[in-house]
C-alpha cells in the first residue's frame, strides 16, 4: 500500500514538474515580448474581498503568492505530517543521512551567498534564496530518465526535499516576518487553540477544519507573519487516523489537493513570478554579487553540501545509501537538488518585495540561471552513470 502510494505521488509530481517548466518558459517568453506590458498589468490588477467593513485588497500577484501558495504549503504540511507519522521520516534509521544532507544543503548555499554579499545589508536579506530545493521541478527532470532511475534514488530525493521544506518553513517563520500586529496574532492563536480542541475531541469534519483555517489564514495575513504558514499550521491538526470504513481526512485532502496544486497552483505561481525581463541585462549582470551568490549557491553550494555530508555520514557509520544508489548517482542527484525555482522565487519575493531597491530582476536572474544549470548538469551526470536498461527496482 505504501509503495503504491509512493508510485502515485512520483507520477503526479513528475508530470507537475514538467508543467512547471513549461509555465516558467512561457513567463519568460511573454515578459520579453511585445505583450510584456499586458503581463505586468495583469499581475498588478487589484482584487478586493469585502465582508461588511472588513476587507482585503491586494494585486493579483500577491493573491497568488499569499493565497494560492498557502494552499501549496497546506499540502506540504499534510505530506510532512504523514511522512513523520507513517512514511520514510518515521524510521529514524533511514532519516539520518537525508537529514544531514538537507541541513548541509541549506547551510552551504547560504554561506556561499553570504560570501558574495557580505556587507550589503539589503542583498543579505536574500541569504536563504539558494537554500531551497524544488521537489516538483527536480522530479520532473528525473522523469526524463524514465525507468533507469532506481526507486531508492527517488526516495532519497523526496526525503531530502521534504526535510528541506521543513527548513524553509522555519526560515520563513523566523526571518521573514515584520510589523507584527498583536491583535491579529491573538486571533490566530485563538484559532490554533480551537483547532487543537477539535483534534483532541476527535472532530473529523474536513469542512470544520477548513472554515477555522480560513479565519486563521486571514488573521495571520493581517498579523505580519507570512500567511502561507497558516497552511502548515492547519495541516498539522488534520486527523490522519482511519475510521471503521478506512477513511482518513488527511489522506483524503492530500489526494484531492495534489492535482490542483501540481497542475494549477504551482504553474500559476511560476507564470506569475518567473517572468524576468532581460531588457537592460547582460551576461555581465550575472557577475553582480546578488545573482552570482544565488546562482553559485544553487549550482555549487547544494551539491557540495549534500554530497560531502552524506559521504561523511556514511563513512562514520551513521547510515547507508538506499538500495540501488551508487555514489556517482548520488552526486548527480546532489546537483539536481540545486533546482530551487518555486521556493527560491518565493523566498526572493519575501526578501525584496518591500525593499526600496529594485532587486527582483537580478535576483530572479540568479534563481533561473542556477536552476537551469543545475537541471542540465544533474540530468547529464545521471544520464552518464545510470544503467541504459531499466532497473528491476525502478519506478516511473
Amino acid at each position: 500500500m505504501i509503495i503504491r502510494g509512493v508510485k502515485e505521488f512520483l507520477k503526479l509530481e513528475t508530470a507537475g514538474g514538467l508543467m512547471l517548466m513549461g509555465a516558467a518558459v512561457l513567463a519568460m517568453l511573454v515578459a520579453n515580448s511585445p505583450w510584456s506590458t499586458y503581463y505586468d498589468a495583469l499581475l498588478a490588477i487589484p482584487f478586493t474581498v469585502m465582508l461588511g467593513d472588513f476587507g482585503i485588497s491586494k494585486p493579483i500577484l500577491l493573491w497568488i503568492n499569499d493565497g494560492l501558495m498557502a494552499v501549496f504549503f497546506f499540502l506540504i504540511g499534510l505530506e510532512l505530517k504523514r511522512e513523520l507519522l507513517e512514511g520514510e521520516l518515521s524510521d529514524l534509521s533511514k532519516l539520518t543521512l537525508p537529514a544531514m544532507a538537507a541541513v548541509a544543503g541549506m547551510l552551504v548555499p547560504a554561506a556561499l551567498f553570504s560570501f558574495f554579499n557580505w556587507g550589503d545589508a539589503v542583498a543579505m536579506q536574500g541569504w536563504a534564496i539558494p537554500a531551497a530545493t524544488d521537489i516538483a521541478f527536480a522530479l520532473g527532470v528525473l522523469a526524463l530518465l524514465g525507468d533507469r532511475v532506481p526507486t531508492g534514488l527517488k526516495v532519497f530525493l523526496l526525503s531530502v526535499a521534504i526535510l528541506d521544506d521543513i527548513g524553509a518553513i522555519v526560515v520563513i517563520a523566523l526571518f521573514y516576518t515584520s510589523n507584527l500586529s498583536v491583535g491579529s496574532l491573538s486571533v490566530a492563536a485563538a484559532c490554533v487553540v480551537v483547532l487543537g480542541l477539535m483534534s483532541w475531541r476527535g472532530v473529523r469534519s474536513e469542512l470544520a477544519y477548513l472554515l477555522v483555517g480560513i479565519v486563521l489564514w486571514t488573521s495571520v495575513l493581517k498579523s505580519g507573519v507570512h500567511a502561507t504558514l497558516a497552511g502548515v499550521a492547519l495541516a498539522f491538526f488534520i486527523p490522519i487516523a482511519k475510521d471503521e470504513e478506512g477513511y482518513s481526512p488527511l489522506r483524503h485532502l492530500e489526494h484531492d489537493l495534489h492535482a490542483p496544486v501540481a497542475f494549477a497552483i504551482l504553474p500559476i505561481f511560476a507564470f506569475a513570478n518567473a517572468g524576468v525581463s532581460l531588457a537592460g541585462l547582460s551576461p555581465a549582470s550575472l557577475l553582480e554579487p546578488l545573482p552570482m551568490g544565488i546562482a553559485l549557491g544553487l549550482i555549487l553550494g547544494k551539491q557540495v553540501g549534500i554530497f560531502s555530508v552524506t559521504w561523511l555520514g556514511a563513512r562514520l557509520g551513521l547510515g547507508s545509501l538506499p538500495e540501488g544508489v551508487t555514489w556517482r548517482s548520488l552526486y548527480g542527484l546532489s546537483v539536481l537538488c540545486g533546482i530551487g525555482f518555486t521556493m527560491s522565487l518565493f523566498i526572493s519575493s519575501l526578501a525584496f518585495e518591500e525593499s526600496s531597491v529594485n532587486l527582483l530582476a537580478t535576483d530572479r536572474l540568479g534563481v533561473l540561471v542556477g536552476t537551469v544549470v543545475s537541471a542540465v548538469w544533474g540530468y547529464i551526470a545521471l544520464n552518464m552513470v545510470l544503467p541504459r536498461s531499466p532497473r528491476g527496482d525502478a519506478d516511473t
